[in-house]
C-alpha cells in the first residue's frame, strides 16, 4: 500500500427499501487483525505519544490493502503491559479492547492511555492475545501482534518460547519492536521472540518526537472534515454517545497537529470506518436495521415525524451528501500525500512505531497475496 491513503473505491450496491447505497467491496475472506500490546510502564510515554500520534497513519496504510479485488476487513486489539496499578495477580497486564472495527474507540482508549511503573512480562501479554482474542481461523488472513517495550523479554511466569510458539500454531506472527538499541534489544531477547513465529525484530527511538508537516490541502480537509460530520445520524440507545466520541476524536486529533487530523479525517473518508452501531447511514448500508420497521424512539429526533418514504429519501440524500466529501477528501488526500512523500525524502528520520509496524505489514501481507493500491 502507499504511505498514506488512496481513494478508495467504494463498487458494491446493496437495494434496500426501495433505493440503491453504494457500499464498500469488502471481503470476508481477506481480514487483516492486528494486536497492539504495548509496554505501558513509567519509561514509555514516548511510545504511548507515537501510537496516539500515528494511528491515523497506520489505518490509512491499512486501508489501501486489497485482495482479490477487494478491500479487506480489518481488526484491531490494544493491550497494554508493565503497569504497576494492574493488579499482579493479572500480571501487571489486560485486554483494553478485544478485536474490533470501531476505530473511534482504538483512538479513545490510546488518548486515555497513562504510564506507571511495573514488571513487563511479554511472554504473558503474547500468551494472553493469542488465547483471548477471537483470531480468524481462514489460512488466508493476516494475523498479527506487534509488542513494543524495553525490558529484558524473557521475564515472568510465562517462557516467551512458549507463548510464541502457540501463538505461530494458530498462524499469528509475532512481531517486536525494541525501544532503544539494536543491540540491546538482541541481547535481551527481542529478536528471538520475534524469530520463534518467523516474525520481524525493529527497534525504534520511542522518545523521537514524530514529524508532522503542513500540507497546503489540510486547510480544505478539516472543512470538509466537517461537512462529513454533518451526514453522521445517530440513532439508538448509546447513538449520541458514540456521536460525540467522533467529534471528541477529531478534536484529540487536531490538538496533536493539524497534519494528524488530516490523516483522520483521511482514515473516515476509507471503507474501514464503519459506524453501523449508532449511525442511520452505515446501519441501512450495512443491513442492521430496516427503516420501515424501526422503533419511533430509536429513531433521530429529525426522523421521528418523517413517514416510511420520507425516511428513506432523507437517509438517501445523507448518503449521496457522505459519498461526494468522501471523494473530495480522497482526492486531497492523494495531492496531500504527494506532498508529504517528497518532504520525507528530503528529511530522513529514525524509525518509529508507526513506520514500523507500516513496514511491517506491507512485506508480511505479501506472504498472504495481499497487495497495496
Amino acid at each position: 500500500m502507499k504511505p498514506f491513503i488512496t481513494a478508495i473505491i467504494l463498487t458494491a450496491a446493496i437495494t434496500l427499501s426501495g433505493f440503491a447505497f453504494a457500499a464498500p467491496d469488502i471481503s470476508p475472506k481477506g481480514k487483516i487483525q492486528i494486536a497492539l500490546l504495548l509496554d505501558t510502564s513509567s519509561s514509555m510515554d514516548g511510545l504511548i505519544e507515537q501510537a496516539k500520534s500515528q494511528l491515523w497513519k497506520i489505518v490509512n496504510e491499512l486501508a489501501a490493502a486489497e485482495k482479490d479485488g477487494k478491500t479487506p476487513e480489518l481488526e484491531v486489539s490494544l493491550f497494554e503491559y508493565g503497569k504497576s496499578s494492574i493488579p499482579e495477580g493479572e500480571s501487571y497486564m489486560r485486554m483494553i479492547t478485544p478485536f474490533t472495527g470501531d476505530l473511534d474507540r482504538i483512538s479513545a482508549e490510546l488518548f486515555a492511555l497513562t504510564t506507571n511503573g511495573g514488571d513487563e512480562y511479554c511472554g504473558k501479554a503474547i500468551d494472553s492475545a493469542a488465547k483471548n482474542l477471537k483470531w480468524d481461523s481462514g489460512s488466508g488472513s493476516l494475523k498479527l501482534i506487534f509488542i513494543a517495550g524495553n525490558e529484558p523479554f524473557n521475564q515472568g511466569e510465562v517462557n516467551y518460547l512458549d507463548a510464541g510458539r502457540k501463538a505461530a500454531a494458530k498462524g499469528i506472527v509475532v512481531n517486536t519492536i525494541y525501544c532503544g538499541d539494536r543491540e540491546t534489544g538482541v541481547k535481551t531477547y527481542w529478536k528471538h521472540g520475534a524469530d520463534i513465529t518467523g516474525g520481524k525484530y525493529i527497534n525504534i527511538d520511542h522518545n523521537r518526537k514524530v514529524m508532522n508537516i503542513v500540507a497546503p490541502q489540510d486547510a480544505e480537509i478539516a472543512r470538509l472534515n466537517a461537512e462529513l460530520n454533518k451526514t453522521y445520524l445517530a440513532y439508538g440507545i448509546k447513538g449520541e454517545e458514540k456521536k460525540m466520541e467522533q467529534e471528541i476524536q477529531d478534536s484529540n486529533a487536531k490538538s496533536m497537529s493539524g497534519a494528524i487530523a488530516s490523516e483522520r479525517a483521511a482514515s473516515k473518508a476509507s471503507a474501514h470506518y464503519r459506524n453501523s452501531s449508532w449511525d442511520i447511514v452505515d446501519a441501512v448500508q450495512d443491513k442492521n436495521i430496516d427503516l420501515k420497521s424501526i422503533k419511533k424512539e430509536e429513531l433521530p429526533d429529525k426522523m421521528k415525524l418523517m413517514n416510511a418514504k420520507e425516511r428513506e429519501e432523507y437517509v438517501k440524500q445523507l448518503s449521496s451528501d457522505r459519498e461526494k466529501i468522501r471523494e473530495k477528501i480522497n482526492k486531497l488526500n492523494m495531492e496531500r500525500r504527494a506532498y508529504i512523500e517528497k518532504a520525507n525524502r528530503e528529511q530522513e528520520g529514525d524509525e518509529t512505531l508507526g513506520t514500523a509496524i507500516i513496514k511491517t505489514v506491507r512485506e508480511q501481507a505479501a506472504d498472504k497475496n495481499f497487495r497495496f493500491r
